[in-house]
């Protein structure tokens, strides 16, 4: 789906992206994970055809971002980070901007298109509310809609839960795996933890412009130890990996300080592979 070989990008003398390969296969929800500054939004710029690269090569659907930008419009579709709505009109409004947008002409075959979003991201009943008036999820809802509209191949969703609380989240995340279920290619960016856990088949992990790891979920975990155990000594707070509760049971046994024991998170992954927190 998408083939990224030796991707770089420079911002003067500052190297943001520093030759990348990665492939993200049809059908999967794919996460980047990383602190501020580790080059997965500028990744994504790239991708969707925001930003040039320096050097490298990037094919979508079999497509050169350069050679056939034209094409992967079509085969696109975006939700950015910060709020793109005209808040002055309304949720169906807002649809048909993006309608004509697309070139979506035949005003029959748009409405019935209109239509089929607001039911799929459940906006029926508020679809002629201004726009202004919804929730932040709401809103949330609306911006995948209008980027669902020309029936892209691949979703691109920049930071889609953020400044939500847990439940909005928890059901932007059901609507999320919907549209996979529906065949959506869905490539997410995240510092969400948890999101990334619980939504995504793969995660590549990014730091200073480098991807440093990419696997399931469960395999990162497995490669630090599947068990933690959390213990104060005089340096600060210590974190000691175990493949199995029993041998984090013995090793806390041993200790004179009081011990947390829990399951390790990709939070436990990443602080392991640089040393730095995903919302450092």
């Amino acid at each position: 789906m998408i083939k990224i070989e030796n991707l770089t990008k420079r911002f003067g003398e500052r190297i943001a992206v520093a030759g990348i390969d990665l492939e993200i296969k049809r059908g999967e929800i794919f996460g980047l994970l990383g602190p501020n500054g580790a080059g997965k939004t500028t990744t994504v710029r790239i991708l969707t055809l925001l930003s040039n690269k320096k050097s490298g090569s990037v094919k979508i659907c079999g497509y050169d971002i350069e050679k056939d930008s034209e094409r992967i419009k079509e085969l696109i579709g975006v939700v950015p980070q910060h709020m793109s709505l005209d808040q002055d009109l309304t949720g169906r409004e807002n649809l048909v901007l993006q309608a004509r947008l697309h070139h979506l002409k035949n005003k029959a075959a748009m409405e019935q298109r209109i239509n089929e979003i607001l039911e799929f991201v459940e906006l029926t009943d508020r679809a002629d509310d201004k726009s202004r008036r919804y929730s932040g999820g709401m809103k949330r809802r609306l911006m995948i809609g209008m980027a669902l509209l020309h029936k892209p191949k691949m979703l691109f969703l920049d930071e889609p839960t953020v400044g939500l609380d847990p439940q909005v989240r928890r059901k932007m995340w059901d609507l999320i795996r919907k549209m996979n279920e529906a065949g959506m290619t869905v490539l997410l960016t995240t510092h969400y933890i948890e999101e990334a856990d619980q939504l995504c088949r793969r995660v590549a992990i990014m730091n200073r412009g480098r991807i440093i790891a990419v696997d399931t979920p469960q395999n990162l975990k497995e490669k630090v130890g599947r068990v933690v155990v959390e213990h104060m000594e005089a340096d600060g707070m210590i974190n000691n990996f175990f493949d199995n509760r029993e041998q984090a049971a013995s090793y806390v046994a041993g200790l004179n300080s009081n011990a947390t024991v829990r399951e390790a998170n990709l939070e436990d992954v990443f602080i392991e592979l640089t040393g730095r927190r995903v919302n450092d």
